[in-house]
């Protein structure tokens, strides 16, 4: 028997795919953050919004969203697989690069943050430890929201775009630490005490066991799936990883977060990286959109018309604090002054990870409830001004000095973050014969160079070997950003593939019109194909075999190798030549029928 679809099951879930579907197009459009519309429309469709007048029209409760713990309870994985994404785009190399800026200036941010909001959080009469607690979630800024803001004005490579960076970095870090304290706290009913260093065993014992799970059978998992050669097995297995590794972390007494966020760091080594945040993307955006639209449902501002004085200086002052001590950092730093200027109006205002730690400070008895929702309304009105704070930022720090490629932070990922591939590289994509032969010549030259390859054996095979090889399928655009097509210097194409080839090096083009493309071709007619998607090489293997063997029997037979290589040259420019005409491609294939025998 057929179960009974009722709408009112389903509506808030339409709510939510209908807002999606109209906030992200309509606020791109006008250049807007979307994640400010998922908050406004939060805002709009909660309780505190339309539902507010569902007594006087009735009509309403079919456009508001009357389960909001519901959605609420959902929205947490957006949180979770942030902190899994965060967690994967770390790696040694990247800190130590930047490791002055992160642990120096991103330290300084967040220590003397927390200690100067919580000082004014005290002086307006709250206790110590609520203080801390509030300080601490108000000092950490929106990297959700700050990165796209910076990309889309060009300032990630400028010296304040780089020191914006390696603050949200530490504050990224830093969340984890501050979660643990708030589990301490609450244990200890708002102050430390000597049993709670015994209840944090299960914590470490759930957290050794991720670690030791995840060094021991999470590679070998994923390789196995991998060679499978199945898209939903490898998605299962990602999804497996992070909500597996947030029930451990939950069931230790810790948070999911915490836990899929260890799972990220763990997988962050290995060469399954970059498929894997591929294929978590689109899981992580539709539920961090989510999360953004609960954080709007909760947000009461009827607290703003009932207290706008205290709801508005706390803002202000807010942004005054954050920017200040921003500031100050970064001229203690050695920042250029409008950099330190311009990095602290980016950073002055709240961000999302304040919903999370206020939720689990309140959850704790750390913060009272009343002050929680007020503090969290103030921060909220500041995530509002970070597009024009950044504008004003960026007039300030106009004539500031650019930062040199090597320690800017390349180009920003889907997870919000940018990138550790370095500039310059040469980008292999197919990694079987050719491939390494084409590796180790790049090598001899001292040329960095980066390989993808769908050969979960191959890759195995060369990571023994030593090199930078990334499993993933390489004809998604989505996978060679992530490998640094933003900054290769040149993109190989050696698949013997030709319709993953011709995808390759279509979706390279479009996406890099200014890189050089070199492509393996099966025969002429191939090479013709590939010139027409933008090649700007292509090496057809029946040519360059007949020219080899006409190379070798000239030399047997005695001709001057001199004049032998000459000829070769020649004739190879005259295909190539002949294979890169503009006319049409089946007039190609007719002129060289004979060529490609």
């Amino acid at each position: 028997m057929a179960h009974e679809v009722s709408p009112e099951s389903y509506k808030d879930l339409v709510l939510f795919l209908a807002t999606a579907g109209i906030v992200a197009p309509l606020f791109k459009r006008l250049r807007i953050n979307p994640i400010l519309g998922y908050l406004l429309a939060g805002v709009i469709l909660g309780p505190f919004g339309l539902g507010r007048f569902i007594p006087v029209a009735p009509w309403l409760n079919h456009v508001t969203v009357d389960k909001p713990d519901e959605i609420a309870q959902l929205a947490e994985f957006g949180v979770v697989f942030l902190l899994f994404m965060i967690g994967l785009e770390l790696s040694w190399e990247r800190l130590r690069l930047m490791r002055k800026l992160v642990f120096g200036l991103g330290a300084i941010q967040v220590v003397g943050g927390s200690l100067a909001l919580g000082a004014a959080a005290m002086l307006l009469g709250q206790a110590p430890m609520a203080a801390l607690a509030i300080g601490a979630a108000l000092t950490l800024s929106s990297t959700a929201i700050a990165v796209p803001v910076l990309a889309e004005r060009r300032r990630l490579h400028s010296e304040a775009g780089r020191a914006t960076f390696s603050v949200l970095l530490f504050q990224d870090l830093a969340v984890a630490p501050i979660l643990i304290t708030l589990e301490i706290l609450g244990r200890g009913h708002g102050g430390f005490q000597p049993r709670d260093l015994i209840s944090l065993v299960p914590a470490g014992i759930g957290l050794g066991v991720i670690v030791l799970v995840g060094r021991l059978a999470l590679r070998p998992m994923m390789r196995s799936v991998a060679k499978a050669k199945s898209e939903e097995m490898f998605m299962a297995a990602c999804l497996l990883v992070i909500i597996g590794a947030g029930l451990v972390s939950a069931l230790s007494g810790l948070s999911m977060a915490l836990g899929a966020f260890v799972a990220g760091v763990l997988l962050a080594e290995t060469e399954y990286r970059r498929e894997v945040e591929v294929k978590i993307e689109p899981f992580k955006g539709l539920l961090l959109s989510l999360f953004f639209v609960s954080l709007g449902i909760r947000l009461d501002l009827s607290l703003l018309v009932a207290h706008p004085a205290l709801i508005l200086g706390a803002a202000a002052g807010l942004l005054v604090v954050k920017a200040a001590v921003v500031f100050g950092a970064g001229l203690a730093m050695g920042l250029d002054r409008r950099a330190a200027i311009e990095a602290g109006l980016i950073l002055a205002a709240g961000g999302e990870f304040a919903f999370v730690l206020l939720d689990n400070a309140v959850g704790a008895g750390v913060v009272p409830a009343a002050i929680g929702h007020a503090v969290l309304v103030s921060a909220t009105l500041t995530m509002f001004l970070i597009p024009a704070l950044a504008a004003l930022g960026g007039r300030v720090g106009r004539r500031a000095p650019v930062a040199q490629p090597s320690e800017a932070p390349p180009r920003s990922a889907p997870v919000q973050h940018v990138g550790d591939e370095p500039a310059g590289q040469v980008l292999i994509v197919g990694y079987g014969r050719v491939g390494r032969l084409v590796s180790d010549m790049l090598g001899r030259h001292d040329l960095p160079w980066l390989a993808v390859e769908r050969d979960a054996r191959l890759v195995e095979q060369g990571r023994r070997e030593g090199g930078r090889i990334y499993y993933g399928d390489a004809s998604r655009l989505e996978l060679l950003e992530r490998c640094g097509l933003a900054t290769a210097k040149a993109v190989i194409v050696t698949m013997d593939s030709p319709d993953s080839a011709e995808a390759v090096v279509a979706a390279t083009r479009a996406a890099r019109p200014d890189v050089s493309i070199v492509a393996r071709a099966r025969d002429a007619r191939h090479a013709a194909r590939l010139y027409e998607l933008g090649a700007t090489d292509a090496v057809p293997e029946t040519i360059e075999a007949s020219l080899q063997l006409s190379e070798a029997a000239l030399v047997d037979i005695g001709v001057p190798m001199g004049l032998v290589i000459a000829s070769i040259h020649e004739r190879r420019d005259e295909y190539r030549k002949a294979l890169n005409r503009p006319d049409a491609l089946g007039g190609r294939r007719r002129r060289l029928r004979d060529a490609s025998l």
